[in-house]
């Protein structure tokens, strides 16, 4: 107890200068310091690893999605005709082998836990700044204000942790968007390449299309996912909150990717501008893609590829949860 006793806390003052009663406060009050601390670490490891293997467990739709996606880059409408989830899989095995599906994961995995990391820390720092601003400094009275104030931080957050993380996020799609002939090789090999052949900013094509899709996405799974939810357990309220929530969740990734699924189509097909030295397609921003893809593929060419991107939403949503729920519970127990 003599080592307890002599640890300095705050303002200088040694503990062993001062009342018995002032020791005991300061020793309690830093255990829970570290157990708070503790518990963020916990819930930011977890929730990096859970989104590691969903990615990882999902990986094969997810390629197949982006390789559906940026087929009309350089291929004639009718070769789009006859395109189907059967036949691209069955090639991707026949011509490239079954590992071919995981192209890209590692990228998307080196991607996922700095994203998570600065999407976590980025969103409280937004929020205690948003509530400076008159009217959301009364969240914890009015639930249009609490809700406004984790749309605009939730949006804020992940316009900074894309920014950020974006270069990674673009060779995971040059890295899955390759079949037969390879140009780029692993991480640090694409990040080379792409400076070398198309300067810096070659690291942000699309960026524009990612930030103007994360605030309707966030806005459209978290007014989902919460009416869903709040609507569930009023009719039904002895139903099992795990159910609830994989369910809700599930329907809130299918909503916004329904809604926000065009931008990313077309952020994937200015991630490919000029890759590998092919010819630019499109030239003129991110509105003149649109109006490209429209008038050569009509309507349905904004969504090419939506059907293997809801297959992937469901167990998506699912392996998160349930390896968020396990790791939580397990890193509770381990720092306790």
């Amino acid at each position: 107890m003599q080592t307890e006793a002599r640890v300095t806390v705050a303002g200088g003052f040694s503990a062993d200068s001062g009342p018995r009663k002032y020791t005991s406060s300061a020793i309690h009050r830093r255990p829970q310091q570290q157990q708070q601390q503790m518990g963020t670490i916990s819930n930011l490891l977890a929730g990096g690893v859970a989104g590691a293997v969903s990615k990882t467990c999902t990986a094969p739709l997810a390629r197949i999605t982006i390789l559906f996606q940026v087929q009309g880059m350089h291929s004639d409408v009718a070769t789009l005709r006859k395109a189907s989830m059967w036949r691209e899989a069955s090639r991707i095995v026949y011509e490239e082998g079954v590992k071919a599906f995981w192209k890209g994961n590692l990228v998307t995995i080196a991607h996922r836990l700095p994203y998570s990391s600065i999407s976590f820390f980025s969103y409280e720092r937004y929020k205690n700044l948003l509530q400076l601003v008159p009217g959301l400094d009364k969240h914890k009275d009015y639930v249009s204000a609490d809700i406004c104030l984790r749309l605009l931080g939730g949006g804020l957050s992940g316009i900074t942790a894309a920014s950020i993380t974006y270069p990674l996020d673009l060779v995971r799609t040059r890295l899955a968007a390759q079949t037969n002939q390879i140009y780029y090789r692993g991480i640090s090999q694409s990040l080379y390449a792409i400076c070398r052949d198309e300067g810096m900013r070659g690291l942000y094509k699309g960026l524009g299309a990612t930030l103007l899709g994360v605030g309707p996405n966030i806005a459209i799974s978290f007014s989902v996912y919460e009416t869903l939810r709040s609507r569930w357990q009023l009719e039904r309220p002895h139903d099992s909150s795990v159910l609830v929530s994989l369910a809700c969740g599930s329907l809130s990734g299918i909503a916004s990717s329904t809604v926000t699924f065009p931008l990313d189509l077309v952020r994937r097909r200015m991630q490919l501008e000029g890759a590998a030295g092919r010819a630019r397609v499109y030239n003129s921003g991110l509105f003149g893609t649109f109006s490209h893809i429209i008038r050569c593929e009509g309507c349905r060419g904004l969504y090419r590829g939506i059907l293997p991107e809801y297959y992937k939403v469901v167990p998506g949503v699912g392996i998160v949860f349930m390896t968020y729920e396990i790791l939580k519970s397990y890193l509770s127990v381990s720092t306790v």
